[in-house]
């Protein structure tokens, strides 16, 4: 059963999923989501998408309602106003000090390994650039969050350290490689 749109939700975003659920099932999947989004004159990437999906509905179903659909577009638009105050140079991407700050600002504290790390790993020209763009930082910032967020759920003391199984830790972190 589809969810519903929160009461007083943007009659532009009703009609943007609205013209998303081709099949009218109250549903989306990835690529309409993909399209749906990238109406508002951004493109993202399948995996964006996929992560966006899996964090939004806590399931692996691909499939979104109006509900998550609206939580996903205003979650989106807080982060690019984020990714805006960072990208001081206003060049489309954030470098590892501007990675780094924004990262700070969520109250995320990453080692210089650990921010070197993704930089590499979520910059389009595979590290060349050493800038992530747009997309991308969404993809990084829903990464640092989910993993940072599962890794609190075991570090019940808040030591820094935790425990998991190996079935436990593979878990948590492939849904975040996979998406």
């Amino acid at each position: 059963m589809p969810s519903q749109f929160p009461p007083g939700t943007d009659p532009s975003l009703v009609s943007c999923f609205q013209m998303a659920d081709q099949d009218r099932s109250g549903f989306i999947d990835d690529k309409e989501l993909q399209r749906a989004l990238s109406s508002y004159n951004q493109t993202f990437s399948m995996r964006t998408v996929h992560l966006l999906m899996y964090l939004f509905t806590n399931t692996n179903t691909r499939k979104i309602g109006p509900k998550e659909f609206t939580s996903v577009f205003y979650s989106l638009q807080n982060w690019r106003a984020i990714f805006e105050r960072f990208d001081r140079d206003r060049s489309g991407k954030v470098d590892a000090n501007e990675l780094r700050e924004a990262l700070l600002s969520l109250g995320f504290s990453v080692s210089p390994m650990v921010l070197d790390l993704l930089v590499s790993k979520f910059d389009k020209s595979g590290g060349k650039n050493r800038a992530i763009e747009y997309d991308n930082f969404i993809e990084c910032c829903l990464t640092v969050k989910g993993l940072t967020e599962k890794f609190k759920e075991k570090d019940t003391m808040y030591s820094g350290s935790a425990s998991f199984t190996y079935e436990g830790f593979m878990l948590t972190v492939l849904p975040f490689l996979i998406a």
